[in-house]
C-alpha cells in the first residue's frame, strides 16, 4: 500500500514534519511518499496547495493525507477543499488548553522553530560551535564538555554531537579511538579526567564496513576483520572502564542523544 503524505504549515512544516511522521511510523507495511509545503500563510498559497493535493489523489488514485499545522482558520477551511484526509495536529490540544489556562490561543505564526528567545538561540549556536572544534579528537580541551563521546571511527560520534548541540545547546565533544587506545585498552591520558562525562558508541560491524567503504572504498579501513577486531577491542575497553554504551546499528541520533542525556543525568530540554 502506497499513499502520499503532504505537510502543509504556515511556518517552516517542521513541527507539522516531526509529529506527523511519528504518527505515521506506527503503520508498518505501507510506504509513506511525503512533501513539505512550508509558508501557506495566505489563501491565494492554500489554494495552490489544495489543487496540488487534489491533483496527487487524482495522479495516484488514493486519498491524500494533509497534516495541518495552520493558524489561519481560513486558510484551513481552503485547505479542506483538497478531498484529503486532514489532520490538524492543533486541533486535540488547544480547546482543553484554552479551558485550563482561561485564556485564547495568540494564533502567533512559526513561534515553535522561530527566535523568539535570543539566549536559547545563541545557546544553542555556542553549542553547535563547540561540537565542531572538539570534533575528532583534535588538539582541544574536554574541560568545558558536558558530554564526550567514544568509540571508533565512523560510528556516528559527530552526527550525534551536532544534533544535541542544535537542539538541546549541549556542549558535546567526541574522541575516535585510535589502534594505539585499542591496543592499550585504556582511556587516553587526556580523557581521564573527565571520565564521568565519557559515553561509548557502538555498532554491528557489518555496518561500520558499509559505512567505511563509502568513505575510503577497497581500503584496510574498510574491511570487515579488520571493523570486527576495532569493535571488539573498544568492547573490552568500555567494560574495563566502565564506560556506558549505546549501539548506533539500529537506533536513530533522536534516540541515541536522548538515551546518552538520561544515563548522564543531563536535563535540558529540546528547542
Amino acid at each position: 500500500m502506497s499513499r502520499s503524505v503532504f505537510y502543509v504549515s504556515d511556518g517552516t512544516g517542521i513541527t507539522a514534519e516531526t509529529i506527523g511522521h511519528s504518527v505515521l511510523t506506527q503503520f508498518e507495511g505501507v510506504v509513506f511518499d511525503t512533501f513539505r509545503i512550508p509558508f501557506v500563510d495566505t489563501e491565494e498559497k492554500a489554494r495552490a496547495a489544495a489543487e496540488r493535493v487534489r491533483n496527487t489523489h487524482t495522479t495516484t488514485g488514493a486519498r491524500p493525507i494533509l497534516v495541518n499545522s495552520v493558524i489561519d482558520p481560513a486558510i484551513s477551511e481552503i485547505l479542506m477543499t483538497s478531498g484529503a484526509l486532514m489532520l490538524d495536529i492543533f486541533a486535540p490540544f488547544i480547546a482543553p488548553l484554552e479551558s485550563e489556562l482561561g485564556m485564547k490561543r495568540s494564533r502567533s505564526v512559526g513561534r515553535a522553530h522561530g527566535m523568539t528567545n535570543f539566549a536559547e538561540y545563541e545557546a544553542r549556536i555556542n553549542a553547535t560551535n563547540y561540537a565542531l572544534t572538539h570534533d575528532d579528537g583534535l588538539d582541544v580541551n574536554y574541560a568545558d564538555a558536558e558530554v564526550i563521546l567514544v568509540g571508533v571511527s565512523r560510528v556516528g560520534k559527530t552526527p550525534t554531537c551536532l544534533y544535541m548541540a542544535l537542539h538541546y545547546g549541549v556542549r558535546a565533544a567526541n574522541y575516535p579511538l585510535t589502534e594505539d587506545d585499542l591496543d592499550k585498552l585504556e582511556i587516553p591520558p587526556r580523557l581521564r579526567p573527565y571520565k564521568s562525562r565519557l559515553f561509548g558508541l557502538d555498532i554491528d560491524a557489518q555496518r561500520l564496513a558499509q559505512v567505511r567503504e563509502a568513505r575510503k572504498p577497497g581500503s584496510r579501513y574498510a574491511k570487515i576483520e579488520q571493523c570486527r577486531h576495532e569493535l571488539a577491542l573498544s568492547d573490552k575497553l568500555f567494560k574495563r572502564e566502565n564506560i556506558p554504551v549505546q549501539n548506533t546499528t539500529h537506533t536513530s541520533i533522536e534516540e541515541i542523544a536522548s538515551k546518552i542525556l538520561a544515563w548522564l543525568g543531563i536535563e535540558k530540554h529540546m528547542f
